[in-house]
């Protein structure tokens, strides 16, 4: 059972940013709340973009954000998802451009405030392609999962009051001790059931990462091993309790993509998920750059 908030604790989340207009203006009570949210996660991911200067020839901030995705962030059908994302693109809150050969979109977030009238006519002018010929896009690329430094939860451990800390795994009551807690967190953060959905292949492999990450959190040490390197207990704790869905994507196409012999994997995919938040966002940059200069 969920327990109380206490003085500060509330801050340490990270949220998403709905726009009040969406609500208020007369001219979006049309779309639905599900698109509402779904801008959203898309202005977040756009925020993320922009300050890591994801760019198009123009200088126009741009995402990549798959119909898959919008499957796992709103545990929805594709239908629904491909429904959402028309129903921002009808009243002119995103702009699709469409890469073909597998591809995935483009996609322009753009500006709530510009009335949607002036949004709809200067679309007249870009390059995507009418509302009325979108078609799902190919959920093979991840791009643009950019780094989640700035948007999620802050560096501080999920139970602030101490009981969540140092403890090692077996010595609390089960069901109820700090490790039990961790796991929960963990389920939470990773929407869990969600992502061994979309990977019921690599299911046996994300459980062995979500005991891990529990392992390392709950270790009673005051250095912990990353890459042959000994790093503050507490700095390893607070990279890993950042991660999230996303990440653990990142982590199973590193696995798979790996092709040298990997000795110790508990270290290799500790190494791997430590690393994810500093290494994901310049892994896919590089193959939307790469898809570019070949497309």
């Amino acid at each position: 059972m969920p327990n109380y908030f206490y003085g500060p604790q509330a801050e340490q989340f990270a949220f998403y940013r709905i726009p009040k207009a969406l609500f208020t203006d007369p001219a979006y009570r049309g779309i639905s709340t599900d698109a509402k949210v779904l801008y959203g996660l898309l202005l977040d991911r756009m925020s993320l973009s922009a300050r890591n200067d994801w760019l198009d020839e123009q200088g126009r901030v741009y995402i990549v954000f798959t119909v898959e995705e919008v499957m796992g962030a709103l545990c929805c059908a594709d239908n629904k998802a491909t429904r959402l994302l028309r129903e921002l693109e009808g009243v002119g809150l995103i702009e699709r451009k469409r890469r073909g050969l597998g591809k995935p979109s483009l996609i322009y977030v753009k500006n709530f405030v510009e009335a949607p009238e002036q949004r709809i006519k200067n679309r007249d002018n870009h390059d995507s392609v009418p509302t009325k010929t979108a078609t799902l896009e190919a959920p093979k690329s991840r791009s643009n999962k950019t780094d989640k430094n700035h948007t999620d939860q802050s560096e501080t451990d999920p139970f602030p009051s101490g009981e969540g800390g140092g403890v090692t795994a077996g010595t609390e009551s089960e069901g109820n001790g700090p490790r039990a807690r961790y796991q929960e967190y963990f389920l939470r953060q990773f929407n869990f059931d969600s992502l061994v959905a979309s990977h019921p292949n690599d299911e046996d492999m994300l459980r062995e990462m979500l005991e891990l990450l529990v392992d390392t959190v709950c270790s009673r040490r005051k250095l912990i091993r990353i890459a042959g390197d000994d790093k503050p207990a507490e700095v390893v704790k607070a990279r890993l309790l950042k991660l999230d869905g996303d990440h653990l994507r990142f982590v199973l196409m590193c696995l798979k993509e790996n092709t040298t012999q990997v000795r110790n994997m508990r270290q290799y995919l500790l190494a791997t998920l430590y690393n994810a938040p500093m290494t994901m966002h310049s892994s896919y940059a590089a193959r939307v750059q790469h898809d570019f200069k070949t497309g």
